[in-house]
C-alpha cells in the first residue's frame, strides 16, 4: 500500500495547482468550441499529451510492457480508452450548450459514482460521513438548479440535454476510473496515461478534423495550446499531490474546483466581456454550489475515516 511522504504543504500546493487548472479549463474550452468541434479539440489534447509522455518515458527507459498484462489486462486497457474518450467528448458536448460553471458542477457527481461502484467492485466501506456528504450534495444540486428545475424535470430542452450529457460523461468516467485503478497494479500512472491518451487519439482520428485549427484566431489558438498543456500538467500535479498527501485530503481540496470555475468566469467576464458571458445565477443557486462542494469534501474525508 502506498504511503504518502508526509510533506503535506507540498501536497496541498500541488492539489491547489490541479484545482486551479481544472477550474479554468472549461472557460478556455468554451471559447475554443466556438470554432472547433468536441472531437477535434479532444483529439488535439490527447495527442499532444500522449506524445509528450511517449518521449519522456522513452528517454527514461520507462515505456510500458504489454505482455505482462495478459488478456484481462488488455480488456482493461480497451475499457479505459473507451471510458476516457467518451468522457472527454461528452463533457465538451455538454459544455457547448451549458455554462462553464454549470458543467463543472455537474461533473462533480463522477467521484460519487466511482465511490458507489467501488463499494461493489473493490468492497470498500461506506461511512456515515460519506452518506451525509451525499445528502448534502443532492440538496446542493436541487438548490443550484432552482431557476430551471421545472425545465429539467418536465422537458428535453437543449439545457436539459446538456445536463444529461455531462451526467453521462461522469458515468463513463467511472468506467475509465475503475479500469485505470486495476491497471496501476501493472503499470505506473504515467505509463497508463500514455497508453490511454495515444489509444484515444487513434480511436478519434477518423472523426477528427485537424485542419479546423487554421480557423482559430490568435486568442483561440493559444487557448487551445493552453488546454493541451493543462491536460498534462494538471494530471501530473495531481499524481505528485497523491505522492505527498493522503488521497482523501487531495480529493477534498479538489472539491473546490467548481468554485474556482465560478470565480474564473466572473473575473474573465469583467476583463474580457466581449469573449466571456457571466453566469446567470441567483443567490440560491450559488448557495447550492457551495453545498455541492461541501458535500464532495465531506464524502472525501469520510472515505479516510472509513479506512482508518
Amino acid at each position: 500500500m502506498h504511503v504518502s511522504s508526509g510533506r503535506w504543504l507540498l501536497g496541498l500546493s500541488l492539489a491547489m495547482v490541479t484545482a486551479v487548472l481544472w477550474g479554468i479549463l472549461p472557460i478556455k474550452l468554451k471559447l475554443v468550441l466556438e470554432v472547433m468541434d468536441p472531437v477535434t479539440v479532444t483529439w488535439y489534447r490527447l495527442l499532444s499529451s500522449g506524445l509528450i509522455l511517449l518521449v519522456w518515458l522513452g528517454t527514461r527507459g520507462g515505456l510500458p510492457a504489454f505482455r505482462p498484462l495478459g488478456r484481462r489486462g488488455g480488456a482493461l486497457v480497451v475499457l479505459a480508452i473507451a471510458g476516457l474518450v467518451s468522457n472527454y467528448v461528452l463533457y465538451l458536448m455538454g459544455l457547448s450548450v451549458l455554462s462553464p460553471g454549470t458543467t463543472q458542477l455537474v461533473i462533480q457527481i463522477a467521484p460519487f459514482l466511482l465511490l458507489i461502484c467501488s463499494l461493489f467492485v473493490f468492497r470498500e466501506a461506506f461511512s456515515i460521513a460519506q452518506f451525509l456528504g451525499l445528502l448534502v450534495l443532492l440538496l446542493g444540486f436541487g438548490l443550484f438548479f432552482n431557476q430551471r428545475l421545472g425545465e429539467l424535470l418536465t422537458s428535453l430542452s437543449e439545457y436539459t440535454l446538456g445536463v444529461l450529457t455531462v451526467v453521462l460523461a461522469a458515468v463513463v468516467w467511472v468506467i475509465y476510473g475503475l479500469a485505470q485503478k486495476q491497471l496501476l497494479n501493472k503499470w505506473t500512472s504515467f505509463q497508463v496515461m500514455m497508453v490511454i491518451y495515444l489509444g484515444c487519439t487513434l480511436l478519434l482520428t477518423p472523426w477528427a478534423s485537424p485542419a479546423q485549427v487554421l480557423e482559430l484566431d490568435t486568442l483561440q489558438f493559444w487557448l487551445l495550446v493552453a488546454c493541451c498543456l493543462n491536460t498534462l500538467v494538471a494530471y501530473g500535479a495531481f499524481a505528485e499531490a497523491l505522492a505527498h498527501w493522503e488521497a482523501s485530503r487531495v480529493s477534498a481540496a479538489l472539491a473546490l474546483t467548481p468554485l474556482i470555475t465560478f470565480v474564473g468566469v466572473a473575473l474573465a467576464a469583467s476583463w474580457w466581456p466581449a469573449h466571456v458571458i457571466p453566469e446567470q445565477l441567483n443567490l440560491l443557486a450559488y448557495g447550492g454550489a457551495l453545498l455541492v462542494v461541501a458535500g464532495s469534501a465531506v464524502a472525501a474525508l469520510g472515505h479516510r475515516r472509513a479506512k482508518a
